[in-house]
């Protein structure tokens, strides 16, 4: 199984943050997974493609162009797509994963986790999405969305695409395909 992970690439966050990355990245690879990402190599980006690649996971990078040619990309890389622009980029993350995590990150981060999360609701993929947050960071976006589900803006069981979990452990158990 191939797991994409979105997550921040901000050089300033919290060193948990890039502990939380590494630790899924090793734990896609005690399972036998293989990692896909946006292929940089600074912060929780490097941090989750270093934990995968420590256990033996192949790593299997996309990033766009222009972000290659700032030396952000990560020549470690099993194997690295190069993208002429963001859009196709987030295309290939689909085509290549089997499931999809979001960790703590920012707009690039929530940008790629709605629309992964938008197209499985209109049922453009059926793979799991699924939000790993340990620390509350997306708390407040939670209330937000039960608000918007409050005040039928979402539709009946939009929300629930979407499993939102805080351990390592259920994060892959949900890309995995079970319940709990």
């Amino acid at each position: 199984m191939r797991i994409s992970v979105y997550c921040s690439s901000s050089p300033t966050v919290d060193q948990k943050f890039i502990d939380l990355a590494y630790e899924v990245g090793s734990a896609i690879a005690a399972r036998g997974h293989e990692l896909v990402w946006g292929g940089g190599k600074i912060s929780m980006m490097g941090a989750v493609a270093r934990g995968a690649r420590d256990g033996g996971a192949a790593t299997i990078g996309v990033i766009p162009e222009s972000l290659k040619r700032l030396e952000f990309h990560d020549d470690a890389a099993s194997e690295m797509f190069v993208t002429p622009d963001m859009r196709t980029r987030k295309a290939k993350l689909e085509e290549l994963s089997d499931a999809f995590i979001a960790l703590p990150g920012s707009l690039g981060t929530l940008e790629e986790l709605f629309e992964i999360w938008v197209g499985k609701y209109l049922n453009f993929h059926a793979k799991p999405v699924v939000v790993l947050d340990p620390f509350g960071v997306y708390d407040p976006l939670a209330l937000a969305l039960d608000h918007l589900a409050a005040l039928e803006f979402m539709k009946p069981g939009q929300r629930e695409q979407a499993i939102w979990v805080r351990e390592v452990e259920q994060a892959l158990l949900a890309c995995e395909g079970a319940s709990f």
